[in-house]
């Protein structure tokens, strides 16, 4: 039996709300459970400097929790000087998955940042911030053709969502809490997109290395759980 009485492949309680801040120009208030995660998407008519005069676009996303979003207060990474290595993966992974589905010429020479900010933490905020990234950046893009500035099309090509999975107490699970989290034989995180291709696995052996079979079941539950997280992506944006 799982800590949250959950069956093996069943998701925690996910909701998806809308334009929740008043000036970005897409934002999403994302709920996995007990994880909550603020995200926004910004427009900036600047690019890195590496990107200048090449007529192509940038997504970006940028990843913090706030000191009480866990049980314990954690300082803020600002006075600390420099952000934790934690951080910086989170940040590079969400903004690697949502290139991956983005038709970066499309954009013009502009940058889209996705700022993804934990109010409270329960296992999981990298996928969730991602599965809310996605519903920010829809908002921006549209926002951006309101505006007539997409001349070539819709450069968001497919949805991308991402959900945890884990082998906890020798039965493979959908979507890990804290408590499974901390004490499960392998944790891994999976990012794909609506039709089902995929970005990233990141799979750890946390006790007991895993089989190929196994691999194979948590890929199985990952499916399963994406498809039902873009089905609530799709309910959020109609």
């Amino acid at each position: 039996m799982r800590p949250s009485r959950r069956q093996p492949d069943e998701l925690r309680a996910v909701s998806l709300e809308r334009s929740v801040v008043k000036y970005a120009e897409g934002s999403c208030f994302v709920k996995f459970g007990e994880t909550h995660v603020l995200v926004t998407a910004t427009l900036e008519d600047r690019l890195p400097p590496w990107l200048k005069g090449q007529g192509r676009g940038w997504v970006t996303a940028e990843y913090g929790m706030l000191p009480r979003a866990t049980q314990e207060r954690t300082r803020r990474e600002a006075s600390a000087g420099k952000q934790n290595g934690r951080t910086v993966e989170i940040q590079r992974l969400i903004g690697r998955s949502l290139r991956s589905i983005v038709d970066l010429q499309l954009l013009g020479e502009r940058q889209i940042t996705v700022d993804c900010d934990v109010i409270q933490a329960d296992g999981g905020t990298r996928t969730a911030s991602i599965t809310g990234a996605w519903v920010a950046l829809n908002d921006c893009l549209a926002w951006m053709k309101a505006r007539d500035m997409l001349k070539g099309g819709n450069p968001l090509r497919d949805h991308v969502a991402a959900v945890s999975c884990g082998i906890f107490g020798g039965t493979p699970v959908l979507d890990l809490d804290y408590a499974e989290d901390s004490e499960a034989d392998t944790d891994a995180n999976f990012v794909m997109t609506g039709d089902g291709r995929i970005i990233e696995v990141q799979g750890t052996a946390e006790k007991d290395p895993f089989t190929e079979a196994q691999l194979l079941e948590l890929l199985a539950l990952a499916r399963k759980g994406v498809e039902t997280l873009v089905n609530l992506q799709k309910m959020a944006v109609m």
